[in-house]
């Protein structure tokens, strides 16, 4: 069996890229297929070979290829996929677009619907001088709309990573999803039952990721916090921050395993479709403090695993710090629910299901 793997871009290195590195090693075989590709930003291929589209040929496209985001659609159905049996797509936008041969199947690892097109206010208001642009951002993107459904009936089964983005692809596509929760790779985070005195904070440092809530309810409580990551927000949460907390940019991969495994707990405020990151500190054995909402719900035992505040507020992120330092945390139970759930093992056992 021939096997296509197509992802949206590979300029970046987040957890939709992350989940799409497992897809290559378990298909050593299968041919790499993505509109733009920047080496030196994203997972590393070896020696594999990656296939792009014309957009690769423009100048600067990698680097601003969120500018580019009315071409995907063309590049993407430029693709000459037709000598493939099974199309395995990883999406958030564009990759679901891909023609296949008729007697082909075609399995959309969907992380989310188009965001920027269906949840337009949320996804820009991190750009703030988009709104000078409103009007014709708009126009262009009712346009994309219908393209979107459109090519949104291309695959012919979607697997959701959570709940939530499910109930998103029935709702705006019309399309049934089944649930597999994505997996991390568990032997890449170390445990640890001897946990230091800090918290953390692991994320991009943009608007919607809601760090200072965190910031502002740990100025008040004086405990030690560290912040990893980098971003457009990064000198304004400075500004804010008092002197208990750290900010440390970015981190290598040894120096984030062994933040998650010492700390007390890692703390997640943003609505995440998903998140990598709860079951990446649960799997070093740390509990989480989420906002209870989206796909943490799919992920934490509340009290087990971690605890839920019910606002992105720095009053109800005070409130779970506090109710999680009464609880006395069995931090073996919290690695072994991570590793039973969200292996690769556990996610591979269930995908071999459906395409099988």
């Amino acid at each position: 069996m021939k096997i296509a793997l197509v992802h949206d871009y590979l300029t970046q290195k987040g957890g939709a890229e992350r989940v799409f590195e497992l897809l290559c090693k378990r298909y050593p075989e299968a041919d790499i297929f993505t509109s733009l590709y920047d080496r030196e930003q994203t997972i590393d291929f070896g020696e594999r070979v990656v296939n792009t589209t014309f957009l690769q040929s423009i100048p600067g496209a990698a680097k601003y290829f969120r500018l580019m985001a009315p071409l995907y659609f063309p590049a993407f159905r430029s693709l000459d996929l037709q000598g493939y049996d099974l199309i395995i797509s990883s999406s958030t936008s564009f990759a679901k677009a891909v023609r296949k041969n008729p007697s082909a199947r075609h399995v959309c690892f969907c992380h989310n619907v188009t965001r920027f097109l269906w949840d337009t206010e949320t996804y820009l208001r991190e750009y703030g001088d988009y709104r000078y642009f409103a009007p014709l951002i708009e126009q262009v993107f009712q346009v994309m709309r219908k393209v979107d459904l459109t090519y949104a009936q291309e695959p012919d089964l979607y697997i959701a990573n959570s709940s939530v983005v499910a109930r998103r692809i029935k709702s705006i596509y019309g399309k049934k999803a089944i649930v597999i929760n994505y997996p991390i790779d568990t032997k890449k985070f170390i445990y640890t039952d001897q946990k230091d005195d800090y918290y953390l904070a692991s994320a991009r440092m943009i608007s919607y990721k809601r760090l200072d809530i965190i910031v502002e309810a740990f100025n008040w409580l004086g405990w030690r916090l560290l912040i990893s990551g980098d971003g457009p927000e990064r000198e304004r949460l400075k500004s804010k921050a008092l002197s208990n907390i750290e900010f440390l940019g970015h981190v290598t991969d040894a120096q984030r395993t062994q933040l998650f495994s010492k700390a007390k707990s890692v703390i997640v405020a943003a609505l995440e479709d998903y998140g990598l990151v709860p079951v990446e500190a649960n799997a070093s054995g740390t509990p989480v403090l989420a906002y209870g909402d989206g796909g943490v719900l799919d992920t934490q035992i509340p009290g087990k695993t971690g605890v839920f505040f019910k606002r992105q507020t720095p009053d109800s992120v005070l409130a779970a710090l506090l109710e999680a330092r009464e609880i006395y945390w069995d931090y073996e139970n919290i690695r072994n629910h991570a590793i039973t759930n969200f292996s690769e093992g556990a996610f591979f056992s269930k995908v071999e299901q459906v395409l099988n």
